[in-house]
């Protein structure tokens, strides 16, 4: 039999590589110390080393020349290079110099918000209401964001006091694809939907004359551009830039083709020239033929794009969709929206506290910090001026007298079930009965309880507690009408004066408590200073 393992243990001792799990070796562990040890200068390395004349053997020290004295000024010198010097310059010297990496382009100023699935968030509105359990409203949030299929992704423009869009929105109506600018559109029509619009057909053509020993290649794609003094190489440069490296900068793109004089490959360009490629337009009245790519790109700008091309303040999508934009600075700005919502979803739970109140479900905060989203309200339940039963006096007494019990807890004290007696060895055990009578009318009387607020089970931890008796509000300062009174008295009848202040006095003196108004049940306010996210 194996040995159980130990149940205390360490999760990062158990995450470290293994050469970090191995007991470090030291080989002065047993070392004891003392006046026999042999110290350093003292025979410890048993003087393997032959050690030479003390200073005192080897007569006084010869006087220093002045050229030692400049060498060592100058080794000083070297010694402290570039980190010594920098600590008088100035930072304005400092700034011209710039940062070391360079840093990317800010993301677009869009707004990003998330939309719970609407059929989701009715399955958990009815499992809330079949369970009756509270459930933490950020847990849920959080729940939702685990999974792309559970949300929706808006996307909205942002507008500046003067009414202008500081970043426009442009959905290609052909396969609804969102961009930030014209250009990108007509470049997503070209790289995706080119054959919908253009055929393309090789012909033959004239050999380049001329003896070429060198060509460029991509160093990325392994395509052949052709001598770099050729008519055609910088057309042939930006249109494969454009075709499958439109998202790397230019300038990045060309440093990465090389150089290569391999005849195979230069003889490869040459028949590939000997062969030229024509585009004829596709879906317009006449038939048009173009002979560069330039005259391509620039007809389906004039003819094609007005027609595909649309400005739209906001637009949504699938989660799914949305971590797979084929814009990359929106799907940047996707990710980084869905990693703070993850830590904090705050925009999430706000959302949902709309979505489950328009269901009917209702919210409280405990220790006004968590807000949890349940099936009714806590309702104190006085149990001196209300006529219950005595089983529902049992449960809230339990659970008043029992501190964090749970429904097990209490069905084992209140309705324990009977333990069955052993069946004869010749006979089959009978079938149990899953509950008593007690426990049924016990589990009945709960759930009248929790329905009506009386009773709060934490999904969590599953502990049950009951709704405490809410505190009497402050007394309303009242504004005193004495001098008022005192006034009119004095003008009209000056003896009946302190009779009115008198009673003004005692009106005053009396204490005014206002009924405790009943709760709404309008969504709570998600207040981010003080909500505090359940997750763990």
């Amino acid at each position: 039999m194996s040995q159980p393992p130990d149940p205390e243990f360490d999760l990062e001792h158990l995450f470290l590589p293994a050469w970090a799990k191995q007991p470090a070796s030291n080989k002065y562990a047993n070392f004891a110390g003392g006046e026999d040890s042999p110290r350093r200068g003292e025979g410890g390395r048993d003087d393997r080393r032959p050690r030479g004349p003390r200073r005192d053997d080897r007569g006084p020290r010869p006087p220093r020349r002045d050229s030692d004295r400049r060498g060592e000024r100058l080794r000083g010198e070297r010694r402290s290079g570039p980190r010594d010097r920098g600590r008088d310059l100035d930072r304005a010297d400092l700034g011209e110099r710039g940062p070391r990496r360079e840093q990317g382009p800010p993301p677009p100023d869009v707004t990003v918000s998330f939309i719970p699935d609407a059929a989701g968030v009715e399955a958990l509105a009815k499992q809330i209401r079949m369970t009756g359990r509270a459930y933490p409203l950020f847990a849920i949030a959080q729940l939702i964001l685990q999974k792309a299929e559970r949300f929706h992704v808006k996307l909205s423009v942002v507008k500046r006091p003067d009414g202008t869009v500081a970043q426009p929105l442009f959905l290609c109506s052909l396969d609804d694809t969102l961009w930030l600018s014209e250009s990108e559109v007509a470049g997503h029509l070209l790289r995706r939907h080119f054959d919908t619009f253009y055929s393309s057909e090789r012909v033959a053509g004239e050999t380049p004359k001329g003896t070429y020993t060198f060509v460029g290649q991509c160093g990325m794609s392994g395509t052949v551009l052709g001598p770099p003094n050729y008519h055609g190489y910088q057309d042939k440069l930006r249109q494969l830039h454009s075709e499958r490296f439109s998202r790397m900068p230019f300038d990045v793109f060309k440093a990465r083709v090389k150089i290569v004089k391999d005849e195979a490959v230069v003889k490869q360009w040459l028949e590939e020239q000997s062969f030229k490629t024509t585009w004829t337009a596709l879906n317009v009245p006449e038939p048009v033929t173009f002979s560069t790519r330039d005259e391509v790109e620039k007809h389906l700008r004039e003819t094609h794009l007005p027609n595909l091309l649309k400005s739209v303040e906001s637009h949504s999508v699938s989660g799914v969709d949305a971590r797979a934009l084929p814009c990359l600075p929106l799907r940047n700005l996707v990710r980084t929206a869905v990693e703070d919502q993850t830590r904090f979803p705050l925009n999430m739970a706000t959302l949902l506290s709309q979505q489950f109140s328009g269901l009917g479900l209702h919210f409280f905060k405990v220790n006004k910090t968590v807000t949890h989203v349940c099936v009714a309200r806590p309702n104190y339940l006085d149990l001196e001026a209300s006529p219950v039963s005595e089983r529902v006096r049992a449960i809230i007494e339990f659970i008043n007298g029992r501190g964090k019990t749970t429904r097990r807890q209490m069905f084992d004290v209140l309705a324990p079930a009977p333990k069955p007696a052993p069946p004869p060895a010749a006979e089959a055990p009978p079938a149990e009965r899953a509950t008593t009578p007690d426990q049924d009318a016990l589990a009945a009387d709960l759930h009248w309880l929790i329905h009506e607020g009386h009773v709060i089970e934490f999904a969590t931890d599953g502990v049950l507690e009951t709704a405490k008796k809410p505190l009497p509000r402050p007394e309303k300062p009242r504004k005193s009408a004495a001098p008022q009174a005192a006034q009119s008295s004095a003008q009209q009848a000056p003896d009946s004066a302190s009779t009115a202040t008198e009673s003004s006095a005692a009106e005053a003196a009396s204490p005014v408590v206002d009924p405790v108004a009943a709760p709404t049940t309008e969504p709570v306010a998600v207040d981010a200073a003080a909500v505090t996210s359940t997750a763990s």
